[in-house]
């Protein structure tokens, strides 16, 4: 069409088609665009481009809200509001005057029928500031190098982590790590270890602050000065005197990292009272110290790798802890502690103890007077009155931890810590470095009957199950052999004898075949449904010999567990309480059912026959004080004779306790007790049982008797059996096993048909794994290793 065409079509009004792509037709198919009349050029365009945007939908529902722009300006806008924010905080939030004695309370510690057992708090805490002219300067950059390597180039603050702390705060996961050390010093000095948002945006603020009115080298020495390293210390100098028994100048770099390393966790991180745990983690944080030294060129690394772990001086109690008082009270804020941690009120421990610190606490503790002044004369009498160290030089060494419970209440009522707190600062009562050796037989049986375990050859395990009893005999596992094949003291051979019986003269190889028939890692989580910390703790056949770390506290909370019929009893020293913002929420010390009643009944009726007619029976169950008293208990002595036990039982009360070898001369080391009071042996069923009959026998009350739920009834009669005789090892030694409860004749226990007076004081026991000889606990080798043998 021509120009003169196309004009006259417009002037007439016509219109004109074009050929154009449907949007939603199929291909070949055309769309007529009609241009309006008289619209001209213009009106076509527009008409065209009407029809090309005619398929776009317009949004609807919530798309209409959010866009981009809508979206971006919502972000921007929340961001200058939270600038807005800050700048009123930073002009409104000054630096306060920082005195944290003037705000620290006492804390005052009551017996249960209230008198006054100690009163600590405001003034307790050692504290000397001293310059940082008067701390080495390597020193200086060992905490420098432990907490914030960037230091002295950033500005203070470390946006990154309190975003985190801040999030984990507001959804409830606790704190985390991250805070700069000007962070830490405001903390420290100027505020509170609270974890709220409050807090920690005048934290930042006030670290803000401070960075721009303050040198580096102020904040530094302020921090050293203010912290916590346990020990009642707070402050390098009063650290370096706790530890070292010298001033802050004269440190070392190897003793300054070990202070370092101490500020991440001070009551967990000092080795006089460190579970072994606890001693690799320091020794880890330490190392890491050092390491960062030398990253930051502050170290040579030759001068590093020459350095050795520095030796602490023991810990010293202030004069007003000394005797059980200093036990108690810290027991009580070990316990207070973790009941702040388990309300909420406290993050985790460290923060908990910070609040201890702080005072202001009214603490009552369930101790009974009468009581703890009875277990304390029965400590004397039996065992301490017969110490002469300057006669033997192992009386020197030995230890004495006692826990006495009421399994109905869970309340701890009696407590031995040790010969005095300000001679021996570790209690031995909470103490977890020493295997408990036998006394964990009872749980293997435990978890037999309450998982209906059976034997090897499909037999239920009972009271009156038959077993192998023969030394070093070869544990199997469906027929094949585990590698493991325990010796019985003295390489006793029992052939088979019941479950009582193996109870009764403890041994060894009868309980671990039971482990492995009930499976380890059942009996790993019945030991934790008693009470026992299994934490870290392998499920080897080996651990049926009692060769983990355990507590006289924890073994009383197992074994009251089974006097209150299988229901679980948490130990506690707490009675209440209360501070001035407020009462502490206890936790109920009695819990749910973790075992079946018929599973612990069980475990009583067998542990009766213990002490009627094994391994107790000398001093528990001829003692004149008895007058007819039902008792059920175990005893327990580990391998080189590091530790014996005996913790027992009667239907009100439980008590456990331990004796443990320890050279204070080379730092706790563990060491045997061979010759302790004129003894050959110190056996579980010697001094521990002594102990605790003249303890039970003298607070008893009216005598009473257990109501067990079990077919088995009051201890099964021990069935006859060949008199055991000693049979030569797979592999001969030349000298004879010196491990648990054997008598001095080290002749085995006659047949149990044979009267009491032709049996020898004690019976035959072992526990082979050793106590490694730097006092840590570590398992013994996995039976499963081929280097174990068959």
């Amino acid at each position: 069409m021509g120009r003169a065409e196309e004009r006259r079509a417009r002037q007439r009004g016509g219109r004109r088609a074009a050929p154009k792509r449907s949007s939603g037709g199929e291909a070949g198919t055309t769309a007529v665009i009609e241009a309006p009349a008289g619209g001209g050029r213009a009106a076509a365009r527009a008409a065209a481009k009407g029809a090309k945007g005619g398929g776009k939908k317009k949004k609807t529902g919530i798309r209409r809200f959010f866009t981009w722009k809508k979206i971006l300006g919502t972000f921007f806008g929340l961001c200058l509001l939270v600038m807005g924010a800050f700048v009123v905080l930073y002009l409104m939030i000054d630096i306060p005057k920082g005195n944290p004695d003037a705000t620290k309370e006492s804390n005052v510690y009551e017996f249960k029928n209230g008198d006054l057992l100690a009163r600590t708090g405001k003034g307790t805490t050692a504290r000397e500031i001293v310059g940082l002219d008067q701390i080495p300067p390597k020193v200086r950059m060992t905490f420098v190098a432990a907490e914030n390597k960037s230091f002295y180039t950033d500005p203070g603050v470390d946006f990154k982590g309190m975003t985190r702390g801040l999030i984990n705060t507001l959804s409830g996961k606790g704190k985390q790590g991250g805070s700069t050390i000007t962070q830490q010093y405001v903390k420290n000095f100027y505020l509170t270890s609270d974890q709220t948002v409050t807090r920690k945006l005048r934290e930042l603020v006030i670290s803000l602050k401070l960075e721009r009115e303050k040198s580096k080298d102020y904040i530094l020495a302020g921090y050293i000065n203010t912290s916590y390293y346990g020990r009642s210390a707070s402050g390098i100098q009063a650290a370096a005197q706790a530890y070292y028994r010298k001033d802050a100048k004269e440190l070392t770099v190897a003793e300054g990292a070990y202070l370092a390393a101490l500020l991440q966790a001070p009551s967990q991180y000092d080795l006089a009272v460190a579970t072994p745990t606890s001693r690799k983690l320091v020794m880890a944080r330490w190392n890491y110290v050092l390491d960062n030294m030398v990253e930051m060129k502050q170290l040579d690394a030759t001068k590093r790798k020459q350095m050795k772990f520095p030796k602490l001086q023991p810990p010293q109690a202030t004069p007003d802890m000394a005797g059980q008082t200093g036990y108690l009270v810290e027991a009580a804020n070990s316990e207070l502690a973790r009941q702040l941690v388990a309300s909420g009120r406290a993050d985790d421990r460290e923060d908990a103890v910070a609040l201890i610190d702080k005072g202001g606490w009214t603490i009552k503790l369930n101790i009974d007077p009468k009581k703890q002044a009875a277990l304390e004369k029965a400590v004397k009498q039996r065992l301490t009155s017969k110490l002469d160290p300057k006669k033997r030089k192992v009386d020197a060494h030995i230890q004495a931890g006692a826990v006495s419970v009421d399994p109905k209440s869970g309340k701890v009522l009696a407590m031995y810590g040790g010969i005095d707190y300000v001679k021996h600062y570790q209690n031995n009562a909470t103490r977890r470095d020493y295997q408990p050796a036998s006394t964990f037989k009872p749980v293997i049986l435990a978890a037999a009957v309450d998982g209906q375990a059976k034997t090897q050859d499909g037999d239920p395990i009972a009271a009156n199950t038959l077993y192998d009893g023969d030394s070093r005999h070869q544990v199997l596992d469906n027929g094949t052999k585990v590698g493991f094949a325990p010796p019985n003291e003295d390489d006793v051979n029992y052939g088979d004898v019941d479950v009582q019986t193996a109870m009764n003269k403890s041994i060894n190889s009868v309980f671990a075949q039971m482990g492995v028939d009930v499976g380890m890692e059942k009996v790993m989580e019945v030991a934790g449904k008693l009470g026992m910390d299994t934490e870290g703790m392998q499920a080897v056949p080996a651990q049926t010999l009692g060769s983990m770390g355990a507590s006289p506290l924890e073994m009383a909370g197992i074994y009251a567990t089974l006097d209150n019929h299988g229901k679980k009893v948490t130990p506690t020293i707490l009675a209440s309480a209360t501070h001035r913002d407020g009462p502490l929420q206890m936790a109920n010390p009695i819990g749910e059912q973790v075992i079946t009643r018929e599973a612990a009944d069980t475990v009583t009726s067998v542990l009766t026959g213990v002490v009627d007619d094994g391994t107790a029976k000398i001093s528990v169950r001829d003692n004149p004080a008895r007058g007819g008293q039902q008792v059920a208990g175990k005893t327990g002595t580990s391998d080189e004779n590091r530790s014996a036990w005996f913790t027992g039982y009667t239907p009100k009360l439980v008590t456990s306790v331990g004796l443990f070898g320890e050279d204070m001369s080379k730092n706790g080391k563990h060491v045997p007790m061979y010759g302790a009071a004129g003894v050959e042996r110190v056996n579980g069923g010697g001094f521990p049982a002594q102990i605790w009959a003249t303890y039970t026998f003298g607070v008893m009350g009216q005598k009473t008797k257990f109501d067990l739920e079990t077919t088995q009834g009051a201890a099964v009669a021990p069935t006859e059996s060949p008199s055991p005789s000693p049979t030569p090892s797979e592999s001969p030694s030349p000298t004879p096993s010196k491990s648990a409860e054997a008598s001095p004749s080290k002749s085995p226990e006659a047949s149990p048909s044979k009267s009491p007076e032709t049996t020898p004081e004690e019976t035959p026991e072992t526990t082979p794994e050793e106590t490694p000889s730097d006092g840590d606990i570590d398992l013994p080798p996995d039976p499963k290793d081929p280097q174990t043998g068959d």
